[in-house]
């Protein structure tokens, strides 16, 4: 293992002390949704800034310039992204998942629940910490583009509009 030069440590401290404000004011200048789950792409990218961190302060190779300049392509790439899909909706299709409904009026939907690998077990978790103690008194439970799981019970559906874009296989 090398040991560390006292040059080396002194670069580290440098490189964070500036790296580090530049990472949030980049992420600032972005807007909330750089660093959201809201879906696979927004993870990636969130991945991505962190082992763009790491390489900038722990690679001599990389100049603090270089480190930079990938941050903000990186969140500028997002941003891109982001838009793109607010204002050609089509383009959703190929950058984000649906949400999938994973029991619908108490029944499960068990052929869903096999594709999406999601186990029986986790819906009757994911109920309980709602405070449900009955599946049967579920309208639905989705599985979200983040992976979350949302309980709607009978008394919350209303007119079910919010369910509009779940992907329902069970109908």
């Amino acid at each position: 293992m090398n040991d560390l030069s006292t040059a080396d440590l002194v670069r580290l401290l440098v490189v964070a002390a500036i790296i580090y404000p530049a990472l949030v004011v980049i992420l600032r200048v972005s807007g909330k949704r750089t660093l959201s789950k809201l879906n696979a792409f927004d993870f990636v990218v969130t991945v991505a800034l962190g082992s763009t961190l790491a390489t900038i302060l722990l690679s001599r190779d990389v100049s603090l310039v270089e480190g930079i300049l990938a941050l903000i392509l990186l969140v500028a790439l997002q941003y891109a992204v982001a838009l793109l899909a607010v204002r050609w909706p089509p383009s959703q299709k190929v950058l984000k998942a649906r949400p999938t409904m994973l029991l619908r009026d108490g029944q499960l939907r068990s052929e869903t629940l096999r594709s999406t690998r999601v186990a029986e077990s986790e819906i009757r978790q994911a109920a309980r910490s709602q405070g449900a103690g009955d599946l049967h008194d579920l309208a639905a439970v989705v599985l979200e583009t983040d992976g979350s799981l949302s309980i709607i019970t009978r008394d919350q559906l209303g007119d079910g509009s919010t369910l509009v874009d779940v992907r329902d296989e069970g109908r």
